[in-house]
């Protein structure tokens, strides 16, 4: 049996992960979202969604990019689909 060659994106973080990591911080979600005058649940949106402004606040708060938390919401975004001229015979 052959492997796939083809490069894998690499998986977004579980959310479970990224709360540890932000209690490793010494923060909460509910605290970083007040910290930026945020509803205190605002921020539990970009753990289960596409939020980008919520995420960048976390990957911030982890001195990390937000492509390193969410690799797989950061290649949909950037995806741009390529008009190809197709011939009809």
């Amino acid at each position: 049996m052959q492997k796939n060659s083809a490069k894998q994106t690499p998986k977004d973080w579980h959310r479970a992960d990224v709360v540890a990591a932000l209690k490793r911080k010494g923060w909460t979600v509910r605290a970083l979202s007040r910290r930026h005058q945020l509803s205190e649940y605002t921020l539990y949106t970009a753990l289960d969604r596409s939020y980008p402004k919520g995420e960048r606040i976390i990957a911030e708060a982890l001195g990390l990019s937000v492509q390193d938390i969410w690799p797989e919401r950061e290649a949909k975004r950037q995806f741009q689909p390529s008009l190809q001229s197709v011939s009809i015979a």
